[in-house]
């Protein structure tokens, strides 16, 4: 448990592989006038200690953004690094993910200050969602988030689930 009593799950926990926090849920949020968001409280104390609350944010091709731990954010961008800078698409994996990175910290409020151009990219106003992907946060504008979740629940519903072996594995 955390300062705060509130429990939260270290991946090494529950995956071989090891790794810091496991971020799941949606989190609809507000951004203050300066461009700064509060993380939810139940990430705070786990950020603070896996990571001294240093995080990284960058563009997603799906125009939101994405905030890791520093310490993830730092195996993923080796591996894109290692990519061919001969190749195309390689090229511009870099250029989008690596190119907008940033460093931001997370004070001791719980805040982060998101870059004006980020918030741009991503058409960040106001309202806002956060959503947990495991080792990473998306974050959307809230009313994107929404179209985008129906519009991939009319997919289902309209196509049924494509889903590849590896998928058709996971019991629900």
């Amino acid at each position: 448990m955390g300062k705060s009593g509130i429990e939260w799950v270290k991946r090494e926990n529950l995956h071989p592989k090891g790794g810091s926090l496991l971020f799941r849920g949606v989190s609809k949020l507000n951004l203050d006038a300066k461009g700064r968001m509060a993380i939810p409280t139940r990430y705070r104390d786990g950020l603070v200690e896996t990571c001294a609350s240093q995080l990284v944010i960058t563009v997603d091709k799906d125009r939101c953004l994405l905030i890791y731990p520093k310490p993830d954010w730092l195996v993923i961008e080796e591996q894109i690094n290692d990519l061919s800078a001969f190749n195309e698409s390689a090229r511009n994996l870099q250029r989008l993910y690596i190119g907008h990175a940033q460093e931001i910290d997370m004070d001791g409020q719980g805040r982060i200050l998101l870059p004006p151009e980020l918030r741009e990219f991503a058409s960040l106003d106001k309202k806002v969602a956060l959503v947990g992907q495991g080792n990473k946060f998306e974050l959307w504008d809230e009313a994107a988030w929404s179209r985008k979740r129906d519009e991939w629940l009319n997919k289902i519903d309209e196509k049924g689930l494509e889903l590849t072996a590896q998928l058709e594995s996971i019991s629900l």
